[in-house]
């Protein structure tokens, strides 16, 4: 993207919204044992929820496509979003339960584990709404038949962002439409690579026209132009890593954010990193904005 830099973008994001149940530990415990926890938080969550949050923190204008429970923990999930200032208009509501991720953090080294349960449906296809008030469109790489279909209808109107999470069954066929992939380390490693670097070299030759980026965790993150060329942006924090849960949404968001700012890419890497960074060093959403509101990173300043 090129032009004047954009103080606010209006985005769509495609996916799941899920109502994150947080226990934090000292340490991850053994199996068949009883633990007490430090601190207990119920929060909205999913990829796509967590990634339009953070879009709002960062001065955007974010709507979620998503799936909602009819029922108290649906809308529970809802209100928690919308408080954000994350829109849902474009959302629907089914009947069923609310997808709930139950999350152990562990204080001692930051790292988290997730056990989701979902029984809803995916987004339909035929719900997405027009895309042409958006600047930039992104899904979450998930439920491929529809996701493709959706990808068609908004191609040529707006930016097209897709995130290449997990390893699913025919998953390589959103690598087409989009203008920027985001790949993670287990999409990468499943694919019998062990450096991102080669890994984005490989990909770029059956999309050589979009911006492949791909989060490595400590090692900083990794992005390829379509002129072949590869930047990488070492891994940044403002203090000690004691919150990892939705890190890669928030590079995810960071990255976006940069990019309608109108930032390039080694620059928009860079902010994803920094932004992520600063929410691996806070507890939770609501530090996350007291921090960004410190730094002025919300503002589209380049580390």
């Amino acid at each position: 993207m090129s032009g004047a830099i954009r103080s606010c973008g209006r985005v769509l994001v495609v996916g799941v919204a899920a109502l994150d149940r947080i226990m934090e530990l000292d340490v991850y415990p053994p199996e068949d044992t009883e633990s007490r926890a430090l601190a207990a938080r119920v929060e909205a969550g999913g990829n796509a929820g967590n990634l339009a949050r953070v879009l709002c923190l960062l001065g955007h204008r974010a709507e979620l496509a998503a799936v909602f429970a009819e029922e108290p923990e649906g809308r529970r999930c809802a209100e928690a979003l919308e408080a954000a200032g994350v829109g849902l208009g474009p959302s629907v509501r089914r009947p069923g339960r609310q997808p709930v991720s139950q999350v152990w953090l562990s204080r001692r080294n930051g790292t988290r584990t997730i056990v989701h349960h979902r029984d809803l449906p995916e987004y339909p296809a035929q719900a997405l709404p027009d895309s042409s008030p958006y600047d930039w469109v992104h899904f979450e790489g998930r439920n491929v038949a529809d996701t493709q279909r959706m990808m068609d209808r908004v191609a040529g109107t707006a930016t097209v962002s897709v995130e290449i999470e997990k390893p699913r069954p025919g998953i390589e066929r959103l690598w087409h439409g989009a203008g920027v992939l985001f790949f993670s380390r287990v999409y990468v490693e499943s694919r019998g690579f062990r450096d991102p670097d080669a890994f984005l070299e490989a990909a770029a030759e059956r999309v050589p026209e979009a911006i492949l980026v791909c989060a490595w965790g400590a090692a900083g993150a990794w992005a390829r132009t379509p002129r072949g060329e590869l930047h990488h942006a070492p891994a940044w924090s403002p203090g000690p890593v004691v919150d990892t849960l939705g890190a890669g949404d928030t590079f995810n968001a960071g990255f976006i954010d940069a990019r309608l700012r109108g930032l390039g890419v080694e620059e928009a890497l860079r902010h994803a990193v920094r932004i992520a960074g600063t929410r691996c060093s806070v507890h939770g959403w609501r530090e996350l904005a007291a921090a960004l509101a410190g730094t002025g990173l919300n503002e589209g300043e380049s580390p």
